[in-house]
């Protein structure tokens, strides 16, 4: 049997992934709320799972580090450590040098990652404080004389199993096959012990045990505990009986199980319930990792569905406008619904598979707002909500810096000192809150402090020393155009430049991001009461709902997320400020673009005295765009243009229309840079109207 190493490697990646920030969130609220059994045991089991698979796969550097990690967790459970500042430091130590151990691994370059240092810190917490004594515990690779008594100390109020797997003898990666089983066990309950030792890692990567045997404190039955592995490779035979007492478990002798787990069951006082059962059944086995590159294919397939579904319903159309009362049209007609319900269901399931809980996204936050606070010497209280939210991963995966800047943000510039609050008149705790949720077809983020707020006049100041705007220009802008001054590249108001700010690229890094991903960001802030930015983000980029406009006889898409408003105004309100022509709607000025001058169309002759404006949003930005036609919105694909066009200005690729037509869709980033270059209409004297 040939064996791809690289497999293996990538799902201990994405299990180390997992179990890491579970790592984070338990130090975290270890931190918070004290110490707690179930947080203790929690990261635990962390440890101990990274223990066990990092053995697995010859990670000697993880192995140690989380066997020392698991020592001083040891003395915490047993009471013979307390929890402190310097513990929950050390263990966010461990946590980052087990991060960098990952990113070694990931990247496939050297370890050059030392471990000496934080092991030694380890063992002094160890040596300062000695063990208590009064806490008997079974050698962990010893378990032929355990009871369930004594298992029942350990886990008060659980069944104690052992776990016996025989792998076949052509089985090639027996000691790899008996780690992973080691593993899924743990999700169905606690492992105390194997035979052989697997906890410590203490096989040889060329030993091949024939049986292995694991004792499984868990609440489930044993078929539940068969279901959890019976789906792994190269075992022969599963059995699962109770740690009798007094009996030691025997790997080799398997032939009265069924006969032990009987007897066990019926002498149980407390059966498990029938509902809870099946509850604990549905939980095992129900998600599956699949690879990004398939759910990419799929989701191209998908898209090529619903341009056939869209051709299908304008060939209806058509046929029904050239025949009348033909029966032939009607099942057409019924065919074209039914393929287009069917569609829309699998267009909406594969898009779901593409989708994550923000909470992948929230969870990296607390670790670093914690860091924050301690470094700045802030006392920050941090509210997640709406972690349930879903979000394309690749959305996820792009808006993850500009939020990073926005709380960091928050915490440096907006979160007064404890002493300043004080006078106040506000708690000396600062808040800042993080919420996602979803509206239509997009997700809106929010991050909102109660912080100072943004002073406009050091802003324009600010934005004038560095030479980012004149004097008169200030002049000329109102004070929440002022505030999106900080939007602009190199501007901060940063008297001095540290690690956390005063480079002047973080508020740039947001916009580009955001701007990126066709979405929209609001920003309010009075002074003295706090800031909030509001960003709005399509769900996914793979299939959006476009707004399809017409100038002169070619069609155009733009995406719905970018599309504020459309407005029908009189000629005679636009006007032009300084060569740059404008339009003010409720109180607002907003430059307006001719994309006919782009894309080196004539402006069309109008026939009244109105035209059509569409209001999109740029990141912070608010522009019009003036279009001949507006047709309607409909679920398009994006599709690349390649590389034989190329990169063109204003347009981010292409979609397929239902006749069978090349529709180009408008890039709105680009669209942004056309603002300064667009002329006057006042000016133009080739318009006309009739």
């Amino acid at each position: 049997m040939s064996f791809d190493r690289s497999e293996l490697i990538a799902v201990f990646l994405a299990e180390v992934n997992e179990q890491l920030q579970l790592l984070e969130q338990d130090i975290l609220k270890l931190e918070r709320e004290g110490e707690s059994p179930q947080t203790i045991q929690s990261i635990f089991r962390v440890a101990h799972t990274l223990k066990g698979s990092s053995a697995a796969m010859g990670y000697i550097e993880m192995k140690q580090l989380t066997h020392e990690m698991e020592n001083i967790l040891d003395k915490i459970r047993n009471h013979a450590l307390a929890i402190n500042g310097q513990v929950v430091d050390v263990l966010f130590t461990c946590l980052d040098r087990l991060s960098e151990l990952k990113g070694e691994i990931e990247s496939g370059r050297g370890r050059n990652t030392r471990i000496d240092d934080v092991v030694a810190q380890l063992r002094l917490l160890e040596k300062d404080r000695p063990q208590a004594a009064d806490v008997p515990k079974p050698a962990r690779n010893d378990h032929a004389g355990w009871t369930i008594e004594q298992a029942s100390k350990l886990m008060p109020g659980q069944r104690c199993w052992v776990c016996t797997v025989t792998f076949y003898e052509q089985c090639e990666m027996k000691l790899a096959r008996a780690y992973i089983a080691f593993n899924q066990l743990k999700e169905v309950g606690d492992v105390l012990a194997s035979n052989p030792d697997l906890e410590d890692g203490a096989c040889s990567t060329d030993f091949a045990p024939d049986v292995v045997s694991y004792i499984v404190v868990s609440e489930l039955t044993p078929e539940q505990i068969k279901d959890k592995i019976n789906h792994l490779l190269d075992m022969k035979q599963i059995d699962v009986v109770p740690l009798e007492q007094g009996e030691p478990p025997s790997p080799q002798s398997n032939a009265n199980s069924e006969t032990d787990k009987k007897s066990f069951e019926a002498s149980n006082t407390a059966p498990m319930p029938k509902e809870k059962a099946e509850d604990e059944i549905k939980k095992v086995g129900q998600t599956i990792r699949v690879d990004v590159e398939r759910l990419e294919s799929l989701m191209n397939l998908v898209g090529e569905l619903v341009i056939d579904q869209t051709r299908i319903a304008q060939a209806g159309h058509v046929l029904r406008e050239l025949i009348a009362n033909d029966e032939a049209l009607d099942d057409l007609d019924q065919i074209s619904n039914h393929i287009s319900r069917v569609i829309g269901e699998l267009q909406e399931s594969v898009m779901k598979t593409r989708m994550l809980p923000i909470d992948q996204l929230f969870s990296r936050f607390p670790r670093m707002v914690r860091d924050l606070s301690k470094s700045l010497d802030k006392n920050i209280n941090l509210v997640i909500e709406g972690r349930e939210t879903e979000l394309d991963r690749t959305v996820i995966e792009e808006i993850s810096d500009p939020l990073l800047h926005l709380i960091r943000n928050s915490i440096d510039h907006g979160i007064e000192e404890a002493g300043e609050r004080r006078s106040l008149g506000k708690p000396a705790q600062g808040t800042v809150r993080i919420s996602a949720h979803h509206q239509e077809n997009q997700v809106v983020l929010t991050i909102e402090d109660d912080g100072a707020g943004i002073h406009a006049d050091k802003v324009k100041q600010s934005a004038m020393r560095k030479g980012l705007i004149t004097a008169q220009q200030a002049e000329a802008l109102t004070e929440q155009e002022i505030k999106k001054l900080i939007f602009m590249p190199g501007f901060s108001t940063a008297s001095t430049v540290s690690d956390i700010s005063g480079r002047g690229v973080g508020m740039d890094i947001v916009r580009s991001h955001i701007e990126k991903l066709n979405g929209i960001i609001d920003l309010e802030s009075v002074q003295g009461k706090g800031t909030k930015f509001t960003i709005k983000l399509p769900l996914t980029l793979a299939i959006l709902r476009g707004l399809l406009i017409k100038l002169r006889e070619t069609t155009y898409a733009l995406p719905m997320s970018s599309v504020i408003e459309i407005v029908r105004l009189p000629k005679k309100e636009i006007q032009s400020i300084k060569g740059q022509t404008v339009v003010k709607i409720r109180d607002q000025v907003h430059p307006l673009i001719w994309l006919h001058d782009h894309f080196k169309l004539q402006r069309s002759k109008r026939r009244t005295h109105n035209v059509f404006v569409v209001i999109i949003g740029i990141a912070e930005k608010r522009v019009g765009l003036v279009v001949d036609e507006l047709i309607g919105n409909q679920e398009i694909v994006v599709k690349s243009i390649g590389s034989y066009v190329g990169k063109i200005e204003g347009v981010s690729g292409a979609t397929i229309l239902g006749d069978g037509s090349v529709a180009l869709i408008l890039d709105i980033t680009g669209i942004g840079k056309l603002v300064h270059k667009e002329r006057s209409y006042v000016q133009e004297e080739t318009e006309e109207v009739v």
